[in-house]
C-alpha cells in the first residue's frame, strides 16, 4: 500500500472539488453575499454532523470579519434554541445531501418568521434546496477516499464556498485591516495587527558607516550590529545604501586576496534599500520581510534612518 500515493490522490481530488465550484457560480452567489450584508441581525448558520463542523468554521470566520453570526445546531433548535431566532436574522443552511432531518424540520419556522435562507447543498434537487431563497452548489463528483460514505471532498468545498462568500462579503462591505484588527487585540495575530513598528524596533547602537568607510571596517560594524547588514548613512542619517553579509560574501568571491580589503563600503552597498515607516503596524513589516525574502528592515521617514525591525522583533 502506497500511503504516500494515497495522500497525493485526496489532495487531487479535492483541488479538483474546489476548482469545479468556479463553473457553478451563478447571479445567487452575489445575490447571497448581498443578503449577508444588509441582513440587520446576525446569520444564523446550521449544519448537522460533518457540515456542522464547517458550519462553525463559517461562522468564526464571518464574526471576524464583523458580521454578527451564529451557529444554531438544529437538534437544540427544535428542543429550545428557536427561541435565539429573531426576524431580523437571515438563515444559512448546509447540507450535503439536502434531505437532513434536523435541518428539514427547521424549515416551517424559518419560513414563519421570513427569514431570508441561503443554503449550502450538495443536491440543487434536494428538499432543502427547494425551500431556499438562494442556493449555491457545492456538489463534488466524488469524495477523496474509496469510501465514499466519508465526507472529505465535499466537506472542503464547502468550507471552500464559504470562505468565498466571507472574501466577497469583505470587499462589499470595504472591510479593511484595521477593522480586522480591532477585533483580533489578542495572540500574536492581534499583536502584528495593532503594536505599531516604532515601539519595538531598535533604535540604539545600530550598525551605520559612510560611504567611504573600509571594508573592513564594515565587517566590525556588522559584527558588532548583530543584524547582518550595515546601513550606509550622510548627513542627518540619509539613507543611502545598505551592505548584507551576502554582499559581503558575494564581495570576498569576486575580490580575491588583499584586494578585498582594498574596498570601501561605496564599492559593494545596494542602492535604495527597502525601508518602512515607524507608525505601521507589525504586520506590514512581516508581509515585507515574507515578500522580499528579507529579515531586517530600515525605519525611515523623508528617507531619514530612525531605526531598524528585524524578524524577531515582530514574534
Amino acid at each position: 500500500m502506497d500511503l504516500l500515493k494515497i495522500a497525493q490522490q485526496v489532495f487531487t481530488i479535492e483541488a479538483q472539488a474546489i476548482e469545479g465550484l468556479a463553473a457553478q457560480l451563478d447571479e445567487q452567489f452575489v445575490q447571497a453575499v448581498e443578503v449577508l450584508d444588509q441582513c440587520k441581525g446576525r446569520v444564523l448558520v446550521c449544519g448537522m454532523g460533518k457540515s456542522g463542523v464547517i458550519g462553525k468554521k463559517i461562522t468564526a470566520t464571518l464574526a471576524s470579519i464583523g458580521r454578527s453570526s451564529f451557529f444554531l445546531h438544529p437538534t437544540e433548535a427544535i428542543h429550545g434554541d428557536l427561541g435565539l431566532i429573531s426576524t431580523d436574522d437571515c438563515f444559512l443552511s448546509i447540507s450535503n445531501s439536502g434531505e437532513t432531518d434536523e435541518i428539514l424540520q427547521l424549515i416551517p419556522h424559518i419560513r414563519k418568521r421570513q427569514l431570508k435562507h441561503i443554503c449550502l447543498v450538495g443536491n440543487i434537487d434536494s428538499t432543502l434546496a427547494h425551500h431556499a431563497d438562494f442556493v449555491l452548489n457545492v456538489a463534488v463528483a466524488k469524495e477523496a477516499s474509496h469510501i465514499q460514505a466519508v465526507p472529505m471532498a465535499s466537506t472542503t468545498a464547502t468550507l471552500a464556498m464559504g470562505d468565498a462568500l466571507a472574501a466577497a462579503l469583505i470587499k462589499l462591505r470595504g472591510f479593511e485591516q484595521e477593522d480586522f484588527a480591532l477585533l483580533h487585540p489578542g495572540g500574536s495575530l492581534g499583536r502584528k495587527l495593532v503594536v505599531k513598528i516604532q515601539a519595538v524596533m531598535r533604535t540604539e547602537d545600530l550598525p551605520i558607516a559612510k560611504k567611504n568607510t573600509s571594508i573592513s571596517e564594515v565587517l566590525m560594524h556588522m559584527s558588532a550590529g548583530m543584524l547582518g547588514i550595515v546601513v550606509i548613512c550622510g548627513q542627518n542619517s540619509q539613507i543611502e545604501g545598505i551592505i548584507t553579509d551576502g554582499d559581503l560574501r558575494r564581495a570576498l568571491t569576486k575580490h580575491q586576496g588583499e584586494s578585498f580589503f582594498s574596498l570601501m563600503a561605496k564599492d559593494i552597498m545596494t542602492n535604495a534599500p527597502k525601508t518602512i515607516l515607524p507608525d505601521q503596524p507589525l504586520w506590514d513589516a512581516e508581509e515585507m520581510m515574507l515578500g522580499h525574502k528579507i529579515t531586517t528592515i530600515l525605519v525611515a521617514k523623508n528617507n531619514k534612518l530612525l531605526g531598524l525591525i528585524a524578524k524577531h522583533h515582530i514574534r
